[in-house]
């Protein structure tokens, strides 16, 4: 995990760059560390972008502890797993990522909202659509068995067209990083989400 240090020293003093108190932590992946517009979207929660750049299910585990702790949240938004399966981990080893996360998440946190977003249909891991939408149903059943304050966040329909695939413009040129309006449909979601289950 060491290849993550400077990404982790940077998210280390995010904290110090705001002039509120952090209400909303978001956690996770690039997809989180990328969205530029995060703290604007968001700025009624009184976000921090605590994203880092390639992390995986499995990272976001091992610096829970260094990294999270230090804020005293009222909901954390979490996005990881695709890197996971881009390393060829299988869906039930990511799973097993989850559920630790899911008991230092009541560890530190009880009581805490805590929103899972599924995992992103992008058409550079299009061929592995089976083992996102598998690892997708096995957190999404955990949630569901374990109820509030867990909530789990489908993004997969708000990214797909009519025929079922993947809408091309919502992604980067890479077809893995969201474009701006990739990140304009997770807005639209995760509001109208946060709006409805507080």
């Amino acid at each position: 995990m060491t290849w993550y240090e400077d990404e982790i020293k940077r998210i280390e003093q995010e904290k110090s760059k705001l002039t509120y108190e952090p209400k909303t932590i978001f956690y996770g992946s690039s997809s989180i560390r990328m969205w530029n517009d995060l703290y604007e979207n968001f700025k009624y929660y009184y976000p921090v972008n605590l994203g880092f750049g390639g992390s995986t299910l499995a990272a976001c585990v091992w610096f829970f502890e260094r990294v999270l702790p230090v804020y005293k949240p009222e909901r954390i938004v979490f996005y990881a797993g695709d890197n996971d399966l881009g390393d060829g981990r299988h869906p039930e080893e990511i799973f097993i990522f989850y559920e630790q996360l899911a008991v230092q998440i009541n560890t530190w946190f009880p009581g805490t909202s805590f929103y899972f977003i599924s995992i992103k249909p992008s058409p550079a891991r299009w061929n592995m659509i089976d083992k996102i939408r598998y690892t997708n149903t096995l957190v999404r059943e955990a949630i569901e068995k374990r109820g509030s304050p867990f909530h789990y966040i489908s993004i997969e329909e708000g990214m797909l067209d009519e025929t079922g695939n993947p809408v091309t413009d919502l992604f980067q040129e890479d077809g893995l990083h969201l474009s701006d309006k990739g990140y304009s449909v997770w807005k639209s979601i995760l509001l109208n989400y946060l709006l409805q289950n507080p």
